[in-house]
């Protein structure tokens, strides 16, 4: 992807895996805390989280989540019955991609995780 904004800086990274974990509002609370500490991010306001609560399709089921950075934010996706998680972690500021990556790894129990950066 061609970079027409030099002048700012961003960085993204996004990882995906299965969990084993119970995942509920307040273990997504428990890692928007820890990935944000990990790597030294600040936070400007609470996070968001919102449940699915049976709408759509059983597969969805599970949580969109959200807390925002000075430099950005952390998306967070829960797929509750699939047991599969997606983050996006968008900055303005560098980042370890590898100490987000064995966080997040470490966090969720996955045993099986991808990531990408771009």
């Amino acid at each position: 992807m061609k970079n027409i904004a030099p002048q700012i800086t961003r960085q993204r990274l996004v990882i995906e895996g299965f969990f084993t974990i119970s995942v509920n509002k307040k273990e997504i609370l428990a890692f928007f805390k820890g990935i944000t500490k990990e790597l030294k991010l600040r936070t400007y306001d609470k996070p968001t989280i919102h449940a699915t609560s049976n709408n759509g399709k059983s597969i969805n089921q599970g949580f969109d989540a959200f807390v925002p950075l000075i430099d950005s934010g952390i998306a967070l996706y829960v797929w509750g019955n699939a047991k599969f998680f997606s983050t996006v972690i968008y900055t303005c500021k560098k980042f370890n991609t590898k100490k987000a990556v064995n966080f997040t790894t470490r966090f969720f129990k996955s045993q099986k995780i991808i990531s990408k950066q771009f």
